[in-house]
């Protein structure tokens, strides 16, 4: 830091002997008379003198704050810049970032999978939606780094029924709602219940490491994530339930049986237990809202296009809708076999259905489990009175405030119905 000088004090006239030294150059000084006796320098007067000595201990005070100041910021940014645990964001779109904490399977991550290139060349690859090209090029990967593995006493003791919940990323309501409501960890009716959630990365790389960092910490909280690495879309929940059969066969085999459904679903798991309690856990069972006679839609604004590039049949196999169903550990271990042996097919629930064909098994339709919903049976009746949900299995689809108002209302103990009682 440049700092400025005093100003010197004037120096006295010198003799005719020379040029005075205070004197620029080319320039000479009036000669003295003769009779003038040489002088010495004038002092400076002593104030001057102490106003100067002040001046430069300020000022060098300020220098040396200044220092100490610029190396504690320069420290403190040096501790706090970057954390650990984040990729840098200069990486390609859609790499997940596995956190430090809770700590990560030990696991190495799988090798990258590489598009299906044969795919693009097809004539009519390009003019097809983005998420259709998509799959296309990626249907063949099925493994993908377990970046958030559940606690590991989830399944330690026998578990009567799991529930496995597809959520979105950052759907975190609507995982805390189950958490709290029909999917709180307990005993119901003397048998345990045990709650999973099943999740991807967000698509972009900036949101994930956000999301990421969140999952890492509701799975530190509560023990119940199992997230992937793969981009979590609608076209990709049929490797999200693939993922979770090749999981399930090493930690969690002895679950008797399992609810597989979305997280903005309403279900009345007391009266699961109770219609589930007669019946055996090493038998088929599939259970849903039974969906035949169906095919592929072509329509391109569909939620559900498939495209003749994706399969040429044009009809399904029956199959339950995958808002929520309910299935036996021998059903699962026979959708395991199967998933192996067939592409992946985007819709899910459809997927599942291929499987059971392939395993010459059959999916059931149950009339409490409505996944299109339940309308009222009267103009003077709302949809929402929990009378018409007592004795339902469940209800799709329900928004997070719903869900909240519907457990509540059917957990009071003097809920009367078959009278004429409006709550909601």
């Amino acid at each position: 830091m440049k700092l400025s000088t005093c100003s010197q004090p004037r120096r006295a006239k010198r003799s005719e002997a020379g040029p005075s030294l205070g004197v620029p150059a080319g320039r000479t000084e009036r000669p003295q008379k003769s009779t003038d006796l040489p002088r010495q320098p004038e002092e400076p007067p002593q104030p001057t003198r102490m106003r100067c000595r002040r001046c430069w201990v300020t000022r060098l005070g300020l220098a040396v704050a200044l220092s100490i100041f610029t190396l504690l910021v320069f420290l403190l940014f040096s501790l706090h810049a970057s954390p650990p645990t984040f990729q840098s964001l200069e990486e390609p779109p859609g790499h997940a970032v596995a956190l430090a904490w809770p700590a990560p399977p030990s696991r190495p991550p799988p090798n990258p999978c590489l598009p299906n290139t044969s795919a693009a060349a097809l004539p009519s690859f390009a003019g097809l939606p983005q998420h259709v090209r998509y799959f296309l090029l990626y249907k063949h990967c099925r493994e993908f780094q377990l970046l958030q593995d559940v606690r590991p006493d989830k399944c330690a003791q026998p578990v009567f029924l799991l529930l496995v919940i597809k959520s979105s990323p950052r759907n975190y309501k609507r995982r805390e709602l189950v958490r709290h409501t029909w999917g709180r960890e307990r005993l119901v009716k003397g048998v345990p219940l045990r709650l999973i959630f099943l999740v991807g990365t967000a698509p972009h790389a900036l949101e994930a490491l956000k999301v990421n960092r969140l999952l890492a910490m509701e799975a530190r909280a509560h023990g119940d994530i199992l997230q992937w690495d793969f981009h979590d879309s609608f076209f990709n929940l049929t490797l999200k339930q693939v993922l979770f059969l090749q999981w399930q066969e090493t930690r969690c085999t002895n679950a008797s049986f399992m609810l597989n459904g979305d997280d903005d679903v309403f279900a009345h798991t007391d009266n699961m237990v109770s219609y589930l309690q007669d019946h055996d856990p090493d038998h088929h069972l599939f259970v849903g809202q039974l969906i035949r006679n169906v095919g592929p839609i072509r329509v391109p604004w569909s939620k559900y296009y498939v495209p003749k590039e994706v399969t040429q049949e044009e009809h399904y196999p029956p199959y339950c809708g995958g808002g929520g169903f309910l299935l036996s550990r021998f059903t699962a271990a026979a959708l395991r076999r199967a998933a192996v042996t067939l592409d992946l097919f985007p819709i899910d629930d459809v997927f599942l259905g291929m499987c059971l064909q392939q395993e010459g098994l059959e999916p059931a339709s149950h009339s409490g489990i409505r996944t299109a919903g339940i309308w009222a049976p009267s103009a003077h009746m709302s949809s929402f009175d929990p009378c018409l949900y007592r004795e339902l299995l469940l209800v799709h689809r329900f928004l997070p405030y719903e869900m909240l108002l519907m457990w509540d209302a059917l957990s009071q103990p003097n809920l009367a119905c078959g009278k004429k009682l409006q709550i909601y």
